[in-house]
């Protein structure tokens, strides 16, 4: 088989695509936490603003988006400036391809350069496909917040990994 995905930085005109994988995420998965699907606005203003400050990058299969991963926001208070939880979502039937790691393999050096020290994923459990995804990228498992949110007729754990770079320097002013 051909790899024929390209990894670029996320464009306004991906955005529909992307909303149609979240929002099935939302609607049958347990990977997001939402539990109403999300408007094309919605999605609009959280890729606008946090484009420039993170950073989003698509996978794109036969001019078709198939994933995504982006960096948002932690915490809102000052002190978390360096730190930034993402997020990435493959559409089924292009999982277990190695799509994941390539837009990481993107998406975190882009974070780094940005000047992020530390980068946090949170993963609903069990999940062993992002869980590995998520350690091959050298992230370490911290915590689990068990039953912490209902989806799905369930109760939902959900388990937080993070990777620190450059730790020990001071920071850049944000």
């Amino acid at each position: 088989m051909v790899d024929t995905i390209v990894i670029r930085e996320t464009a306004s005109a991906d955005l529909p695509a992307i909303l149609g994988i979240i929002n099935r995420e939302i609607l049958e998965g347990s990977a997001h936490f939402g539990l109403v699907a999300m408007t094309a606005d919605e999605l609009q203003a959280e890729w606008t603003q946090t484009r420039d400050r993170y950073a989003w990058f698509s996978a794109i299969d036969a001019d078709r988006v198939v994933g995504y991963a982006r960096g948002g926001p932690w915490k809102a208070r000052g002190a978390y400036a360096w730190a930034c939880e993402t997020g990435i979502y493959v559409a089924p039937g292009h999982q277990g391809r190695g799509i994941g790691r390539r837009l990481y393999d993107v998406l975190f050096p882009e974070l780094r350069r940005k000047g992020f020290r530390t980068v946090i994923a949170g993963i609903t459990l069990p999940n062993e496909a992002s869980v590995r995804l998520h350690e091959s990228m050298g992230m370490t498992r911290v915590g689990v917040f068990e039953a912490v949110g209902y989806k799905n007729g369930a109760w939902r754990h959900v388990g937080y990994w993070s990777l620190h770079w450059d730790a020990d320097q001071p920071p850049a002013r944000r």
